[in-house]
């Protein structure tokens, strides 16, 4: 099977239509993985980019970022690498409405281990699983 990685710019051009040519430009690759004849490659850094960009650029709402990238991510043809943790990320960014980078920061401690993070960002204590620490503090257990 021919495999290829796939760019946010992509992502951002299917999901928005926009611009209409390149949008229309990408349909054969997208159309070719849903066919079975090739398979997109999706990395987190690129689902990241996307998200980022939805919310700065288009000012798309978090529940939409979310349901949208979430039900692309199933998409035919994608090979989506830690596609749990993507899903897990997604659904804190929404219902903890927190950043996207948290999120995933949150959904690989959670997925990983250990669940312990380090960070000024006290939104990350109330996650459900997590354990945050103060940077400075010392390890009292091992959470690993």
């Amino acid at each position: 099977m021919k495999r290829a990685f796939i760019d946010a710019n992509l992502i951002l051009r299917y999901l928005t239509r926009d611009p209409p040519d390149m949008a229309e430009a990408l349909l054969k690759t997208f159309s070719a993985a849903q066919d079975g004849q090739i398979r997109l490659i999706l990395i987190p850094i690129t689902v990241a980019e996307v998200v980022w960009v939805l919310e700065s650029f288009y000012g798309y709402p978090k529940d939409q970022i979310s349901t949208t990238i979430t039900q692309f991510l199933h998409s035919e043809g994608l090979e989506v690498m830690n596609l749990d943790m993507l899903i897990q990320a997604l659904s804190l960014y929404h219902e903890k409405d927190i950043d996207f980078a948290d999120a995933l920061l949150a959904a690989s401690a959670l997925s990983l281990g250990p669940n312990v993070i380090y960070s000024f960002d006290h939104h990350l204590g109330r996650i459900p699983g997590i354990t945050r620490l103060e940077p400075g503090a010392p390890l009292k257990n091992d959470f690993s």
